[in-house]
C-alpha cells in the first residue's frame, strides 16, 4: 500500500487521461485518483483516516487492486482493438474489363464521326420527320433483320449440318449464305442509321453498351463471312463457323435488348 497526497493525485489525473475517463466507475465519494498502465489497475479503497493541520490537509487512502475495474478496462480495450483490426483488415475488390476501352481506342473519335455525319444529319432534320419515327425507326428495322434474316439463316445453317435430306441440304446451302450476307449488309447499313438517329436527337454516340455490342458483332460477322472461303483447306473450320455463328446471334439478341432499354430510357 502507498499513501499519496491530493497534489500527487491531481498530478496522476493530468498525466493519465484514462484515470479521469474511468474514475466514475470507482467510488462516487472519491475524486479520480487512479492509474491505468498496462495490465495494472488501482483505485481507492475505504478511507483509513483523515489528518488535518493548520498548514496542509492530508487525505490518507489505500490503493488496492480492483478486479472488476480491470475487467471493465480490458473489455473496452478489447472492443477498440477489434475495431482497429477490422478497419486495417478491410479489403476492397475492384473489377476492370479493358475490352470496351480497347475497342473504342481502335475506333475513330466520336467528334470525327459526328463531323462526317453532320451534313446528312442536317438534311434529315430538315425533313421534319415525326419524333417516333426517328426514335423507333432504327430499332424496328433492325429487329426485322435480326429475327427474319438472322433467325431463319441460323436455322438453315443447322439444317446443313444435321439434315439427312440431300435436297434440303442443297437448298439450305444456297439460301443460308444469302440470308446471312444480307443480314450483315443491313446491319452495317443500320449502324449508320443508328448513329444518324442519335445525332438527330442530339445524343452522344459510342457511349452505350448497345453501341459497343453492335460494333463487336459487326467485327465478328466480318470474320464469319471469311471463314467459308477456308473450308476446303481446313474442314475443321466448319465447326468453328457453326459455333461462332451461334455466338454472334446470341450477341445480337443481347444487343437488341440493350437497344430496347436505351430506347425506353430516352
Amino acid at each position: 500500500m502507498a499513501t499519496v497526497t491530493v497534489f500527487a493525485g491531481l498530478n496522476l489525473i493530468s498525466r493519465f487521461p484514462l484515470v479521469k475517463k474511468y474514475s466514475t466507475q470507482l467510488s462516487p465519494n472519491f475524486p479520480a485518483l487512479s492509474n491505468y498502465h498496462g495490465k495494472s489497475c488501482f483505485k481507492f479503497g475505504p478511507a483509513m483516516g483523515l489528518a488535518t493541520s493548520r498548514r496542509r490537509p492530508l487525505l490518507l487512502s489505500i490503493l488496492s487492486k480492483s478486479d472488476a475495474f480491470c475487467e471493465t478496462l480490458d473489455k473496452v480495450d478489447g472492443v477498440e482493438d477489434k475495431e482497429e483490426m477490422e478497419e486495417s483488415s478491410e479489403t476492397l475488390l475492384y473489377s476492370f474489363s479493358p475490352l470496351p476501352l480497347m475497342l473504342v481506342a481502335a475506333l475513330p473519335g466520336a467528334g470525327a464521326v459526328t463531323s462526317l455525319f453532320g451534313p446528312f444529319v442536317e438534311l434529315v432534320k430538315s425533313w421534319n420527320l415525326p419524333d417516333w419515327l426517328v426514335h423507333w425507326g432504327h430499332p424496328g428495322n433492325m429487329a426485322v433483320v435480326l429475327f427474319a434474316m438472322g433467325g431463319y439463316g441460323t436455322y438453315l445453317g443447322f439444317r446443313i449440318r444435321f439434315s439427312d435430306d440431300l435436297e434440303e441440304k442443297a437448298k439450305a446451302k444456297d439460301l443460308h449464305p444469302k440470308l446471312l450476307g444480307g443480314m450483315f449488309f443491313f446491319f452495317a447499313l443500320g449502324a449508320t442509321g443508328g448513329i444518324t438517329s442519335l445525332l438527330t436527337s442530339d445524343k452522344p454516340i459510342f457511349e452505350s453498351p448497345h453501341a459497343v455490342t453492335g460494333l463487336i458483332g459487326l467485327a465478328l460477322l466480318t470474320i464469319q463471312t471469311i471463314l467459308p472461303t477456308l473450308f476446303e483447306g481446313n474442314p475443321g473450320l466448319r465447326n468453328v463457323h457453326g459455333i461462332l455463328g451461334s455466338g454472334i446471334i446470341t450477341l445480337f439478341l443481347v444487343h437488341a435488348a440493350l437497344g430496347l432499354q436505351l430506347g425506353l430510357s430516352s
